[in-house]
């Protein structure tokens, strides 16, 4: 995850553009039916690309919504190679949205993630990426209570982000090799909260409510500290204990993948048993996609497919009460 500061980017992008340079990723499968649409979305914050993944069992009946943000370097073709995320969402059906960071935004394509006025609800780039969700909202039939966000490094922070700041739209995030809601305020600290220098994040708003979250790390990610995801956890379970009044009971298990890394899960289960946070620390993965597919960049195919893994815990956490997004 390499940052920059590069200010908000407030003028209208090319949108094609984005896609058209040398450097273009490999394409991603495109199932005979499906589409995969290039948008994108302005409010005051600026405008920011977006592709759509609509699967080919879409036949205007309400279906999931998963919002991914990519990681530095990265673009929705890459990404979607890299997680498969695509071909999960043929069956069962669901809608994909992959959020593009511009070059002109930050020169990294990272999320600012880090920047105080990218951390707030109706400003900056948490309105542009919630916007653009609604927008495909008002487009496609989506079920309201199923909407989800995950992301990788840079996009995983945001992530956080998005659970904390919009928790009436998200019903649930995933974060995989990034950081809290608040780790960083500046550039200086985001680079201090990676390399786990930072103790803790700032508290989350008073009033957030708590999101189910799953979170991936791997334990020799030197890029990302693996205590980050500690942090990650400990601030969702501050948030559930202010909502729920109680601490969640954690269960702890382990495995290996077939020829590849071993694993410990941790699950916290809510008073009524269900999965509200899991843990997974991989044992000996770097800074990557845990079971990723080796033509998308920032993948390990050795760990386990944490793009199975978090489309299961999503389904397990639809909200329970629909809520206008």
């Amino acid at each position: 995850m390499d940052l920059d500061d590069t200010p908000l980017m407030r003028e209208p992008i090319d949108v094609a553009a984005l896609f058209s340079s040398a450097e273009r990723k490999p394409a991603p499968p495109i199932a005979p039916g499906a589409q995969f649409i290039l948008g994108s979305y302005t409010n005051k914050a600026g405008t920011r690309a977006y592709k759509l993944y609509v699967p080919s069992g879409y036949a205007g009946q309400a279906l999931p919504l998963v919002v991914m943000l990519h990681g530095c370097g990265q673009n929705p073709d890459d990404f979607a190679v890299g997680t498969r995320m695509n071909e999960l969402a043929e069956r069962p059906p669901r809608l994909v949205l992959y959020p593009v960071q511009a070059p002109s935004a930050n020169n990294q394509q990272c999320w600012n993630w880090f920047n105080a006025g990218d951390q707030l609800r109706d400003r900056g780039e948490p309105s542009l990426i919630a916007g653009m969700t609604r927008q495909v909202m008002a487009t496609y039939k989506v079920d309201e209570r199923r909407v989800y966000v995950a992301g990788l490094s840079a996009g995983g922070a945001m992530a956080a982000v998005m659970g904390v700041t919009y928790p009436d739209l998200y019903a649930a995030a995933g974060v995989h090799a990034g950081l809290a809601y608040g780790a960083a305020r500046d550039l200086a600290s985001a680079l201090a909260a990676m390399q786990g220098k930072r103790a803790a994040p700032r508290a989350a708003t008073p009033n957030a409510s708590a999101v189910p979250t799953i979170v991936f790390h791997g334990d020799r990610d030197t890029v990302v500290h693996p205590r980050n995801a500690d942090q990650v956890i400990l601030q969702g379970a501050a948030r559930y204990h202010a909502v729920a009044g109680a601490q969640p009971r954690v269960l702890r298990q382990s495995g290996r993948v077939p020829d590849g890394y071993a694993y410990t899960q941790y699950i916290h289960l809510d008073p009524q048993g269900r999965p509200f946070q899991e843990q997974w620390l991989v044992h000996g993965a770097g800074h990557a996609w845990s079971g990723g597919s080796i033509r998308g960049s920032y993948t390990d195919p050795k760990g386990p497919d944490s793009s199975k893994e978090m489309l299961r815990f999503f389904d397990a956490n639809p909200r329970l009460e629909k809520k206008s997004g």
